[in-house]
């Protein structure tokens, strides 16, 4: 049962989520895969691709998509774009919630913290990073500052418009042919791609956690909206979905 067979009414939470304008993929994944319960409220903005910028340039951009967004009232907000809340390192994505809890005084995460405290619930130290990026120095460079090695970088340069492109089994071949018994985990990186339907059958294959940026980003939205959902109404996306703490 999606997220959308339920009224608003009916619903027992709610989230709103600012994401790149260029993004096709995360409204159908968020509410395919969250509990009815969860009411899920999405928000476009210019911060990424051909916008990508500094956060002090992006500060007009995300203080306008959260008052908007904040305007139904959700009970928590978040940044979903991987590459613009790693880039400038967790400095960066702090400058970037202090941004929306000023805009709208409303509790706010981003995929970079529920990417690293996916890492952290399950004791992750090393992952091979997999994305359709040009290249992953930014990604690279927030996974340094918060103690996470890369031993497998892999970036298909792919044009935004191109990142849907890639199926799910693709997704899980290119896992499987860089994985390396030295890396901890698979890290999936992008909110704008079909790898969150790779994460059950890559863990499978390899037998090893995988993490991708939508699927932490609901695991955290689960977490941090426990008190209003319960803990029965947990999407199954992988291993990460099953973990509490």
């Amino acid at each position: 049962m999606s997220a959308s067979a339920l009224s608003g009414a009916q619903q027992r939470a709610h989230v709103g989520v600012i994401v790149p304008a260029v993004n096709r993929t995360c409204e159908e994944q968020f509410h395919r895969h969250a509990p009815p319960e969860l009411g899920i409220h999405m928000m476009r903005a210019r911060i990424a691709g051909k916008w990508s910028a500094p956060v002090a340039k992006l500060e007009p951009e995300i203080t306008l998509a959260t008052q908007v967004l904040a305007e139904c009232s959700p009970d928590l907000m978040v940044y979903n774009c991987t590459a613009s809340s790693m880039k400038e390192g967790p400095e960066g994505e702090k400058r970037i919630l202090d941004i929306m809890e000023k805009a709208a005084g409303i509790r706010s995460i981003s995929t970079s913290a529920a990417v690293g405290d996916a890492f952290k619930s399950f004791g992750i130290k090393s992952v091979v990073v997999i994305t359709p990026y040009a290249n992953n120095d930014e990604i690279l460079f927030y996974l340094d500052k918060i103690g996470i090695k890369a031993v497998g970088n892999v970036a298909l340069a792919l044009p935004a418009s191109k990142f849907v492109s890639v199926t799910p089994e693709e997704w899980h071949d290119l896992a499987v042919k860089h994985d390396t018994k030295d890396a901890d985990a698979i890290f999936f990186s992008c909110a704008a791609t079909t790898q969150i339907d790779a994460v059950a059958p890559t863990e499978k294959t390899l037998g090893k956690p995988v993490v991708n940026s939508n699927q932490a980003v609901l695991w955290s939205v689960l977490r941090h909206l426990r008190d209003k959902l319960g803990e029965t109404a947990t999407p199954t996306v992988g291993s990460l979905m099953r973990k509490r703490a």
